[in-house]
């Protein structure tokens, strides 16, 4: 298929695009420029010509009135005069000016007359090179004035400066065409240097950013606008790379345990308790099953980018309900009818890690409550987290010493869960002291 101009066009580089549209609009605009220059010039000269004349014809006509007039007549300018009478003889005459024949026939006098404007005329046949400017001026008696100028040194000087701008233009052109194209490329240096940046950066060299350039235009907002882009990918690269050691980390205990119980009992099966070991293995089966699920919630928010899997109403006081129900150690204190838009699993899934959390934690009693503004509260009398690490537990496999042994907790999960789907959601979660005990609470913004 033979490429098409448009095709060729936009394979070419930014620089020389710019380059050739600048050319093009200066080149259009400096003929153009030129153009009416010329002809503003050529109607100038002709109006002073004109004018000049005009009042060399009137000066004359107030002497033919007079009865004044010379003949021949004289003037200082060189313009040539004739007064043609009715008869369409001349009577008077500049000196040299044909007296014989009138410079225009009565036809075109009657219409200079008529329109009071001026025409041009061959000089030749009166002994005089180039064209002539006529005009007429009506006189006593039916006589008629007749002054022309040549106009031989105007059209000179008007095509003197065509010839000048025909020659000058094409390398007034070629000078801006110079200096756009080293505009044009200093201006584009910046993107350059960013182009080179981002080559730089491979996956040996994450923390390397782009150049920022000095001036504060449109490339230095983008470079600073990358720059944030590549530290936010790092950060979840990093996210990720920490997820997946310490995820392999959790894996290894409980595997490990049941390799250990398993080769125990393999090795002495005769002195082996089976229904203890099969015990065993079941309870690090169980912890594996949780940590999988939990890993598995925490990338399909991490998928989604923040955002719930569904966006429908949902009656959180249903939803509290449920799950208070299934834990003997729970209490619901206030349950005020609320309605929230989201994902009812991933909200059922905050409140059982809460609840979970909290009855594991208790000492007597966990009370839950739900009020009318969309606040849910988890709190339990247990021995509560110091202020300082009440924003840390937050974070992905955090626990405190007091919950590092595996009879007590997951992988630490549960509250980075929370806080995720909490989010996604619009709403905002921390953690306070109820003395004694912890609270949790959670905030989410009721549908409107």
């Amino acid at each position: 298929m033979p490429d098409t101009p448009y095709a060729w066009w936009r394979r070419q580089g930014l620089r020389f695009r710019l380059t050739v549209v600048a050319v093009a609009v200066l080149a259009a605009a400096l003929a153009l420029s030129a153009s009416v220059l010329v002809s503003v010039l050529d109607r100038a000269l002709v109006d002073t010509i004109d004018e000049t004349t005009r009042q060399q014809a009137q000066t004359v006509r107030v002497h033919a009135d007079a009865g004044t007039l010379t003949n021949p007549i004289t003037t200082n300018d060189g313009t040539i005069v004739q007064v043609v009478d009715a008869s369409g003889r001349i009577t008077h005459a500049t000196y040299g000016t044909d007296r014989l024949v009138p410079l225009v026939d009565a036809r075109q006098r009657a219409r200079l007359l008529r329109d009071g404007s001026a025409i041009f005329l061959d000089g030749r046949p009166y002994a005089i090179p180039g064209p002539l400017r006529v005009m007429a001026v009506s006189a006593d008696h039916g006589r008629t004035v007749l002054a022309a100028r040549p106009v031989g040194e105007i059209q000179t000087s008007v095509g003197t400066a065509g010839r000048v701008l025909l020659v000058g233009t094409p390398l007034l052109v070629v000078v801006l065409a110079l200096a756009s194209w080293m505009i044009i490329g200093r201006t584009l240096r910046p993107i350059a240097a960013l182009r080179r940046g981002a080559a730089d950066i491979t996956h040996t060299a994450r923390s390397r950013r782009l150049p920022v350039p000095e001036s504060r235009d449109e490339v230095h907002f983008l470079a600073v606008t990358l720059n944030g882009m590549l530290a936010r990918l790092e950060e979840a690269e990093q996210r990720q790379r920490a997820l997946v050691s310490d995820a392999a980390h959790e894996l290894r205990s409980p595997l490990a345990s049941i390799r250990l119980q398993l080769e125990v009992a393999l090795g002495h099966p005769e002195g082996q308790d089976w229904p203890e070991t099969a015990e065993g293995v079941l309870e690090d089966a169980m912890r594996l099953s949780r940590l999988a699920e939990d890993l598995l919630a925490l990338a399909r928010l991490d998928e989604r980018g923040g955002v719930p899997a569904r966006r429908e109403p949902v009656d959180l006081d249903e939803v509290v309900r449920q799950i208070v129900d299934r834990y003997g150690e729970a209490r619901l204190v206030v349950c005020d009818p609320v309605v929230v838009r989201g994902d009812a699993l991933d909200l059922s899934r905050v409140l059982t890690n809460l609840v979970d959390n909290a009855v594991r934690h208790t000492a007597s009693k966990v009370e839950v409550a739900l009020t009318r503004d969309g606040v849910l509260t988890v709190t339990d009398d247990g021995p509560g987290i110091p202020e300082a690490d009440r924003e840390r537990v937050f974070n992905r496999f955090t626990r405190l010493d007091s919950g590092r042994s595996r009879d007590e907790g997951g992988a630490g999960l549960g509250l980075a869960i929370v806080r995720e789907t909490v989010r996604a959601h619009g709403g905002t979660v921390h953690l306070e002291d109820a003395g004694p005990g912890l609270r949790a609470v959670v905030r989410l913004p009721p549908a409107v």
